[in-house]
């Protein structure tokens, strides 16, 4: 693993090779990859790229990366709304005089 990190292995033509079709498809499972295909403008993509290229990385892997905590940062805001939505909610029930919940139980039992 080591020599893969550093360059050792898999950055010169003697150490690489385009996995057969039904090998790439048994990888993408294992990996819960689905292959998709998405039009950029030309200079996003080169700036990707030459982005890329500065933090010694692939493009691709970067990508995937910036799209990772795209979605972390967008699902943790959303469940914060909703969260927020939802005190804001029992505070207005709060607020309005409703029987609690474990009253209401307590209640229906007796």
């Amino acid at each position: 693993m080591r020599a893969w990190e550093t360059g050792e292995l898999g950055r010169d033509a003697d150490s690489v090779a385009v996995a057969d079709p039904e090998s790439s498809r048994t990888i993408d499972d294992l990996m819960a990859l689905q292959m998709i295909s998405i039009r950029l403008e030309k200079s996003l993509l080169n700036d990707l790229k030459e982005i890329a290229h500065y933090h010694g990385i692939g493009y691709q892997p970067m990508i995937r990366d910036l799209l990772h905590r795209f979605v972390r940062h967008e699902l943790k805001t959303i469940l914060s709304q909703r969260l927020e939505q939802i005190e804001r909610d029992e505070q207005a029930q709060t607020e309005t005089g409703t029987i609690p919940v474990d009253d209401f139980i307590v209640r229906r039992r007796a």
